[in-house]
């Protein structure tokens, strides 16, 4: 069984979020993306590479992300800048 990892998907706006996963099942209609929280999925390592290629084509990034998502959460509620 290949190592499975965290990602984040990372887009401009909801739009090309969708864009990237229309994309990505055209692309590797064979690969599910398992998602978890908003913009979060499990994937294979191997496909890692092959996502933040298809991210790119719809001008988003897909990054590591933590494994406990909750500290990610808590800094981003700490160092949000008020608008």
């Amino acid at each position: 069984m290949a190592s499975r990892i965290r990602v984040e998907i990372k887009s401009r706006n909801e739009f090309w979020r969708n864009a990237v996963m229309v994309e990505w099942e055209y692309q590797f209609p064979q690969r599910a993306l398992k998602a978890e929280a908003d913009g979060f999925y499990l994937i294979e390592a191997d496909w890692l590479e092959d996502l933040q290629r298809v991210a790119s084509q719809c001008f988003s990034e897909a990054l590591l992300a933590p494994s406990d998502p909750g500290r990610r959460q808590l800094l981003r509620r700490l160092f949000t800048r008020d608008e």
